[in-house]
């Protein structure tokens, strides 16, 4: 299986410690996704949308970890229970804000990811098809509210 990336991220984020954890930190921070030249038709009609799935290459992993001690938890969990980089296939899932688009640049908010973050693919957030009623969060439940404020550590390089 070979993927290659449609785009990069271009964000004011240059180290993983400055990063935020989650999008919901990342309230206004602005970026761009510059889409490769060759893929510019595929943007046709995406700007009617709001919001967006971004999914990515967690470029700066360096191995797996099947058990890890996340950002808002003192507690060891299955990296599967988590949103931790350090997976067996480091892809990211983030819902970024559309604020507009330039050719083959998509400029974003609520952005969460390191500068050159390689992008995998783009899809429309619609509300009808992606949020569930009834949402359970598991051990999350007790960290309700603390992710605003989270910035990223080294521990998932």
């Amino acid at each position: 299986m070979t993927f290659e990336p449609i785009g990069v991220v271009h964000s004011p984020f240059k180290t993983i410690e400055e990063m935020p954890i989650q999008p919901a930190g990342a309230d206004a921070v602005a970026g761009t996704i510059e889409i490769r030249p060759d893929l510019v038709e595929g943007l046709r009609d995406l700007d009617g949308f709001s919001h967006l799935f971004v999914i990515y290459h967690f470029h700066q992993v360096r191995q797996t970890q099947l058990t890890v001690t996340p950002f808002l938890d003192t507690r060891p969990h299955g990296v599967f229970a988590t949103r931790a980089p350090k997976r067996p296939n480091p892809i990211g899932l983030s819902v970024v804000r559309l604020a507009g688009i330039e050719g083959n640049l998509l400029h974003i908010e609520n952005l969460d990811m390191l500068e050159g973050t390689p992008v995998l693919d783009i899809k429309p957030f619609v509300p009808e098809f992606d949020q569930p009623e009834q949402v359970r969060t598991g051990w999350l439940e007790a960290a309700r509210g603390r992710v605003l404020n989270q910035k990223s550590d080294r521990r998932f390089e």
